[in-house]
């Protein structure tokens, strides 16, 4: 304890079980801040604790991190990975510098894979877990549960079928273990310099699935589109609101003289498109995901091609028999069904025009 009464920091492995044994997703660690972690959205401090300082931080550095890592780290001024801690689970951390000094952002990482049917997703994505070829993918903000989605698409093709499925993620958060499926998980950094460079590689090493962690750039979002083309299952992620947006993301990344083009590759491997939103629960703490899914159907297609993605929200309201919905039709029926209150729903709606219309009228099927 110090002169003001507050206890030392103490070792990271403790703070990680304080964080877990809270429910929390997040704990960020800075100087001159106490422990601060995130529970069911909102930032609270760990109570009593010092503020840390630049030698506790240091000692959280070697803790997470090796001396290779540590000296890419010096470099780079960037660092990912998971790590697991005895009591506390697996955390991805997210380390860099603020002011000349590191900073630590660890998010934890649920222990197992949950079913689709646990996470609440709608059942049009087991159905995309169905296909033979194609484009999934899984758009929203961070944090809000991309990762989570697509490994437990992927844990539901491994239960069911025998396939070949490579990821490549950065970092490896979920660890999944051969069922029915082989599965093989390269990390950036450690396997694979990077998503494009392992995205050239792995046509080579006869894979039927394929996920990608996240299309940052040019690169990898086209050699992504190429595997689709070639007749194989790829899933990703993009940091994008919606449907509309996710498709101009991805024209857009290109060239103008490529973008026509580029256009018809994508619509015409595009099998479906889930954003995600993260919205806190009524009863009992914790978030409820609420879904806008998009199918890649022939007139979803030709919206595409024909640059009229302004057009993709009236198709996904109309869709419904198609298993296509948006966001406002998704947050009105989880307001009908009481598992977040009107309040917390607005806040995420597109249009709250558009939700209250849908509140006060008949109720959503999916």
């Amino acid at each position: 304890m110090n002169e003001r009464g507050a206890w030392r920091v103490p070792p990271l492995a403790d703070l990680l079980r304080w964080t877990a044994d809270a429910g929390a997703s997040d704990l960020h660690l800075a100087a001159d801040t106490p422990p601060v972690i995130r529970c069911d959205g909102a930032l609270d401090l760990l109570p009593g604790l010092s503020p840390l300082t630049e030698d506790d931080l240091a000692s959280i550095l070697e803790a997470v991190a090796d001396a290779r890592e540590r000296e890419a780290f010096a470099q780079q001024r960037e660092f990912d990975k998971a790590i697991a801690v005895d009591g506390a689970g697996r955390f991805r951390v997210n380390v860099g510098y603020e002011r000349g000094r590191p900073f630590f952002a660890f998010r934890r990482i649920t222990d197992g894979v949950l079913s689709m049917e646990d996470l609440g997703l709608p059942a049009v994505c087991n159905r995309l877990t169905q296909l033979p070829r194609g484009l999934v993918l899984v758009t929203g903000p961070t944090g809000c549960g991309k990762s989570t989605t697509l490994a437990s698409m992927i844990d539901r093709i491994n239960e069911r079928e025998a396939r070949h499925i490579v990821t490549i993620e950065d970092p490896i958060e979920y660890v999944h273990r051969n069922k029915r499926s082989i599965i093989e998980q390269r990390e950036v950094g450690h396997d694979t310099t990077s998503f494009a460079q392992a995205l050239r590689h792995v046509l080579r090493q006869d894979p039927d699935v394929i996920l990608v962690g996240e299309m940052r750039d040019l690169e990898t979002i086209s050699a992504a589109i190429t595997a689709a083309e070639t007749g194989h299952l790829v899933y990703a992620t993009l940091h994008t609101p919606d449907a509309p947006q996710t498709v101009d993301r991805i024209v857009d990344v290109f060239p103008s003289h490529q973008q026509q083009q580029v256009r018809l590759q994508f619509s015409m491997v595009l099998e479906g498109i889930v954003s995600q939103v993260l919205v806190p629960a009524t009863r009992d703490g914790g978030r409820v995901v609420a879904c806008e899914v998009l199918v890649g159907t022939p007139a979803i297609r030709n919206l595409i091609r024909e640059s009229k993605t302004h057009q993709l929200g009236t198709a996904m309201a109309t869709g419904a028999a198609l298993g296509m919905r948006t966001l406002d039709h998704d947050l009105a029926e989880l307001v009908r069904r009481g598992r977040v209150t009107r309040e917390a729903a607005v806040a995420f709606a597109r249009s709250p025009e558009e939700f209250g219309r849908l509140l006060g009228g008949a109720s959503y099927a999916a």
